[in-house]
């Protein structure tokens, strides 16, 4: 489990490493999020990244969010940001996050049972309230020749359990390869429900030529 971490505060992009040009934004998925498409839209360029909206949330009493981010090309990632900056006392910041790369079969029910190839506690949201913090991507060998990232948020900072999840930013950092990613077939949902959660296969089949 990693919690080291760097303060990312007004400073610039890191000369320019955001993945966000690599990211097939309209291939986005977000299961469980309350609003159909609001997942896509926490993928923000650097200058937007403390803004409140928009977000994505999760239901009420449910706090898990599942994300697939696919690239347009293979991707080493260095680091990740998740952000809530929301001001609305009824949501709370993600807690623990579960990251996979490359695999396009993590559903709910595997995601909390599968060891994932990162597992990170997040900062609490009152400890970082003017930027963003930047998680290093580790180990760095899970990380290199990547063509996609299932994201799971596992539970938040509310201790009752019945406050929702909302994230308004994330990020990803790191450099391109040129390998173009080409996909030949793909199933996807847009909305996945609680009756989802223990469905296996949930980003559908899918081949992929480089």
């Amino acid at each position: 489990m990693c919690d080291a971490h760097d303060h990312d505060h007004d400073h610039g992009d890191d000369l320019g490493l955001s993945l966000l040009p690599y990211i097939d934004l309209a291939r986005v998925v977000c299961y469980n999020e309350e609003v159909n498409g609001s997942g896509q839209k926490v993928f923000k360029i650097h200058e937007e990244r403390l803004t409140a909206t928009p977000s994505v949330t999760s239901p009420e009493d449910d706090p898990e969010l599942l994300f697939y981010i696919p690239f347009t090309e293979t991707v080493t990632v260095k680091h990740f940001s998740i952000r809530n900056g929301s001001t609305n006392g009824d949501t709370a910041a993600p807690r623990r996050v579960k990251i996979f790369t490359n695999r396009d079969d993590i559903d709910f029910e595997t995601a909390r049972e599968l060891p994932a190839h990162q597992e990170t506690i997040l900062v609490e949201p009152e400890h970082i309230v003017d930027g963003t913090v930047d998680y290093p991507a580790r180990p760095a060998s899970k990380f290199t020749n990547i063509t996609s990232i299932a994201m799971y948020v596992q539970d938040n900072f509310d201790d009752s359990g019945e406050a929702p999840t909302e994230i308004t930013f994330v990020g990803f950092k790191g450099k391109g390869t040129k390998m173009k990613r080409v996909a030949v077939e793909a199933v996807y949902e847009t909305r996945g429900m609680k009756k989802d959660h223990k469905v296996k296969g949930e980003f559908g089949a899918k081949s992929d030529l480089f």
